[in-house]
């Protein structure tokens, strides 16, 4: 497995088992610089696509999506709560499934392309795990985030690099996803906190 490809796994799976919300904007920042990584090695050659496509990774996906999102969280209670609750079955789940996601893709062939495609299944399984166990709006942002990195970088096993439109709307979502988000987020807080404060006069 390549080494780009290890970082950005490591980046995607250790913060699931031992992070809090608060810490996701530094591991996706990881993400943004493994995906930018492993766009630049994954073609012959340095051409002007593959920096230009470089470079727009590394500016939204490495440092201002994790900006945003870390703005949105600042110091929420819901950003001191674990990404996935930390207890056996939830682990036992994701472990299990992060195994059967290898197993789909066939990641334990050697295969770069197969492990590839047996990572981006894992993360989309841990993301949907998350999704489902954890109701924090904050937590399901990071999770629907780290989907959207799984499809950029989908893009590695394509036989031909995304035409930079293609690139840039990608973006574009990804960006307005963490805008919407943060919306929600900074919302559920601050009805959390109008809440308490009714209760605790």
């Amino acid at each position: 497995m390549s080494l780009p490809l290890i970082l950005y796994l490591a980046a995607t799976v250790v913060p699931v088992f031992f992070s809090r919300v608060a810490a996701a904007p530094t591991w996706l920042s990881l993400q943004g610089l493994a995906l930018c990584w492993i766009g630049l090695s994954g073609h012959e050659g340095l051409s002007a696509h593959a920096v230009l496509a470089g470079l727009e990774v590394l500016l939204v996906r490495a440092l201002l999506v994790p900006w945003l999102l870390r703005r949105a969280l600042g110091k929420s209670a819901q950003a001191r709560k674990s990404l996935m609750p930390s207890n056996l079955f939830a682990w036992g789940a994701a472990i299990t499934l992060t195994i059967l996601a290898f197993r789909f893709g066939d990641g334990t062939g050697g295969n770069l392309r197969a492990l590839t495609l047996g990572v981006i299944a894992a993360i989309v399984m841990i993301a949907f795990l998350i999704l489902a166990t954890n109701r924090e709006p904050g937590a399901q942002l990071v999770a629907l985030l780290f989907m959207e990195n799984a499809l950029m970088l989908f893009e590695s096993l394509m036989p031909a690099p995304w035409p930079l439109p293609v690139h840039l709307g990608l973006s574009g979502v990804y960006v307005l996803t963490v805008i919407v988000g943060s919306w929600l987020v900074g919302g559920h807080t601050r009805h959390g906190h109008t809440t308490t404060s009714k209760e605790n006069p």
